[in-house]
């Protein structure tokens, strides 16, 4: 599947319609809750969508990178921000005004496809989230998340058709997982010759096992 994003080609319309501001690495973006009032276009380096609970946990939404956009919710009237962003590393973004956005969109149809399909790609990825916590079991949340991320390469993510950049802790972060149960998971598959890892790098060697898992009769809802 080709990752979807804004070809650089149509950067121009971002930079007439906003202003850049950058980020260090950990640097808060904008806070859950905030009112909506910008969208976001990720000009340069990767951010960090995460929901926070009155607790203090939080579980990671997505790791955005650059052709990107966020802060959908500022097309909303009256939105707030329903997740906290930040700086994963370096990042460059440009502040767009939403009414000169909207004039571009009508001027180009290129620009209103890619907009289109960046929508439409976010209410996907919330579904698959939303099946990955309510439906699945410890082995499925895992495995689905291999292989979503892996159909999509992004090397401005890092990720491969076969392997993504991410260390236990950070998968498990992602998942809202134990660190612990991640690590027995990774450890059986590695035995089995399903995936190898190293350091920030775990690869799928068997796909279609992973695949086998996430049929209907393979698991049930487990923690």
């Amino acid at each position: 599947m080709e990752q979807i994003k804004i070809p650089e080609q149509l950067y121009p319309y971002f930079e007439k319609a906003g202003y850049s501001l950058k980020y260090e690495p950990g640097q808060t973006i904008y806070m859950q809750g905030d009112v909506a009032q910008s969208l976001y276009f990720i000009k340069e380096g990767r951010v960090r969508a995460f929901c926070t609970t009155k607790s203090g946990r939080e579980m990671t939404f997505e790791i955005v990178g650059r052709g990107k956009i966020i802060g959908e919710t500022s097309f909303l009237s009256h939105g707030i921000y329903p997740v906290c962003v930040e700086a994963v590393n370096q990042v460059e973004l440009l502040v767009c005004n939403l009414n000169q956005l909207y004039d571009f969109m009508e001027e180009s149809k290129d620009l209103m496809k890619v907009m289109m399909q960046l929508l439409s790609r976010t209410c996907n990825h919330l579904v698959e989230q939303l099946r990955r916590v309510t439906l699945y079991d410890r082995y499925q949340k895992i495995a689905s998340f291999l292989l979503y991320e892996t159909e999509m390469p992004d090397s401005d993510k890092g990720v491969t058709k076969d392997s993504i950049p991410y260390t236990q802790e950070e998968l498990a972060m992602i998942l809202g997982m134990n660190r612990v149960t991640v690590s027995r998971v990774l450890g059986e598959w590695k035995k089995g010759g399903i995936i190898s890892s190293s350091y920030k790098k775990i690869r799928i060697q068997d796909r279609n096992y992973l695949k086998e898992l996430l049929k209907p009769s393979a698991g049930s809802v487990d923690s």
